[in-house]
């Protein structure tokens, strides 16, 4: 009776997977085996078939969910609701309903119930739920926020950028959840392997009950028992969950950490790169100029540095924005400026404490004054350094000079030596111009091309491929998108474009260069990973299939067995589970 109470949902699956095509189930194979065992009066053995059966696959089911609830368990970091402001007052309303550029305020310690722009106020932002950076990060206006962040110590107005099936967290939940339904090459040979494995474990259960009585005259209840023992031995449970187990398990990891993989396929295609192509702006380099040099000429470095904010208050060009937040990262107040007038192509002039001041470039102050040569000499040298030189002169009389470079992100020469150590050729491909690139490269320590168009890189990314490199492109342009396309996996750089988001097959979300080195050994971990998880599947099989043949083992070790090497290979599967370092 408990036998049979187990059996009908097993047996009713089995139907409805024969009527669907698939005749040879896993559960066709254990109804095949209990109904047998019972025939031959094994009864309790048949009982305890269905009872261990059904056990293996709550056990499956359950480890196999910690995947998707660990990348679920996002959602639940985006508060259910904010503070809307809306004609000067301000009122609660549920995070789904707002909408994009409405205003939202957030007070601290809140967390932020959508991806938005500051628009005033400025606060230390806790990322770590999302990105995993362990130190919270300063933002000011006109930086973005992610929902689901934690503002610090003071209140924040954002205004929406995205609706909340669109947030940061909603597209990394939905791009994995379509991921784990695109199959790698090594599942889909599993899939191939196990269509023809069972019926071949039905033939060969089939030969074992059947041959020995028949033409040795042996027992027919002995070598029936031998042969139903087979078939669950060859049950191909622990097998067919092997792969994907992993997979699952890697993708849901590597989304925690901001690695985004669209599908097994790249995930086990970034695990056999040996080139990586990467673009230069936004890449391998923060995006944005900074302030590297001030040069006093005339006046100390401190003053040059005051007189030209004063200029740059209230632009928005990049250069501006360096020397702005150079002068606030230094406490220099800054004098106000009346007057200003940008001279197209050559820089800007403004009265300040009475003074007019000019700042551009060398060329043009060459017009307002003269360079001695060794001022010129020096700005050369920085001009060879791949830096952008102001030049500042007070009244008629040389000050001084400031340099600006988009420097390189802080762990991009660790991470491009983490790459190199394993093995990865590494070049970087750039529109920039060539003095600039080789500046940067020779501070990177890697091969350079520069002054390239879209279809140059992409032309170049073709060449390494004819190379015999497996080829990983790395950008976040819409330039970079048809090299990205023509690689054998292309990975956008958080921050990127739509474009490059949505050609690339993978995307590192936080924009740290040492993740891809990261996302490579994860794609190499999860195929070690997949290789035991088959060992331990098939191994296990092979020794019990020799025991039964000989009469050591039976029924109760066979299920066991079979459950055993499920749960096993499950368990090892959700080790990839553990945070990413």
């Amino acid at each position: 009776v408990a036998m049979l109470v187990g059996l009908v949902p097993i047996a009713r699956r089995a139907i409805m997977a024969a009527r669907a095509g698939t005749p040879f189930s896993i559960e066709m194979l254990m109804t095949i085996a209990a109904v047998g065992a019972l025939i031959i009066n094994a009864t309790e053995e048949a009982a305890a078939v269905v009872f261990l059966f059904l056990v293996g696959e709550l056990l499956e089911g359950v480890a196999a969910g910690k995947a998707r609830d660990s990348i679920r368990s996002l959602t639940a970091l985006v508060p259910k609701t904010a503070l809307l402001e809306e004609g000067g007052k301000t009122r609660e309303v549920p995070a789904e309903t707002l909408a994009v550029g409405s205003v939202i305020l957030v007070r601290p310690g809140d967390r932020i119930s959508a991806d938005g722009v500051i628009v005033d106020g400025e606060s230390s932002i806790d990322e770590a739920p999302v990105t995993g950076e362990s130190v919270p990060v300063r933002k000011a206006i006109d930086d973005n926020v992610f929902a689901g962040t934690v503002n610090g110590d003071a209140a924040l107005r954002v205004r929406v950028t995205a609706a909340a099936e669109d947030n940061t967290i909603a597209r990394v939940v939905r791009l994995v959840e379509e991921a784990q339904e695109s199959k790698a090459p090594t599942e889909r040979f599993i899939d191939r392997f196990s269509r023809y494995y069972t019926p071949g474990v039905v033939l060969v259960a089939a030969l074992v009950a059947i041959v020995p009585p028949l033409v040795a005259g042996g027992s027919w209840s002995e070598w029936v028992y031998k042969g139903l023992a087979i078939l669950l031995i060859g049950c191909p449970c622990a097998l067919v969950i092997s792969t994907p187990a992993a997979i699952a398990a890697s993708l849901s990891a590597g989304a925690r950490r901001g690695l985004l993989m669209k599908g097994g396929a790249v995930l086990e295609g970034l695990g056999k790169l040996t080139a990586i192509a990467f673009d230069k702006t936004g890449t391998l380099t923060e995006g944005k100029p900074k302030v590297t040099d001030i040069v006093p000429f005339g006046r100390g470095g401190e003053e040059v540095l005051r007189l030209a904010a004063a200029l740059e208050t209230g632009s928005s060009h990049p250069l501006a924005i360096a020397i702005l937040g150079k002068a606030s990262e230094d406490g220099i107040e800054v004098p106000s400026a009346t007057g200003s007038k940008a001279l197209g192509g050559k820089g800007v002039t403004a009265i300040v404490d009475g003074v007019e001041v000019f700042l551009g470039s060398p060329k043009a102050a060459a017009e307002r004054v003269t360079l001695p040569m060794a001022h010129s000499k020096k700005i050369t040298a920085l001009n060879d350094e791949g830096k952008t030189v102001s030049v500042l002169v007070v009244g008629d009389v040389l000050a001084g000079a400031i340099a600006m470079r988009d420097e390189p992100r802080a762990d991009a020469v660790e991470g491009l030596k983490a790459l190199t150590d394993a093995g990865i050729k590494t070049v970087m491909l750039t529109g920039d111009n060539k003095r600039t690139a080789t500046a940067i490269g020779a501070k990177l320590g890697i091969e350079v091309r520069a002054e390239l168009m879209p279809e140059d890189k992409q032309r170049i990314v073709g060449e390494l491929k004819k190379e015999g490199f497996t080829v990983g492109k790395i950008g976040d342009g819409i330039n970079d998108a048809p090299a990205l396309a023509a690689a054998d996996v292309g990975i956008a750089m958080g921050g990127g474009t739509d474009v490059a988001l949505e050609t690339a097959d993978a995307a590192v979300l936080h924009g740290r260069v040492g993740d891809v080195a990261l996302m490579v050994d994860l794609s190499k971990r999860t195929m070690s990973n997949i290789f035991q998880n088959i060992t331990i599947a098939l191994g296990l099989k092979a020794v019990f299939l020799v025991t039964t043949v000989l009469g050591i083992t039976g029924l109760w070790p066979a299920i066991l067995a079979d459950t055993g090497a499920t749960v096993l290979v499950t368990m090892n599967a959700l080790r990839l589970l553990r945070p990413i370092r």
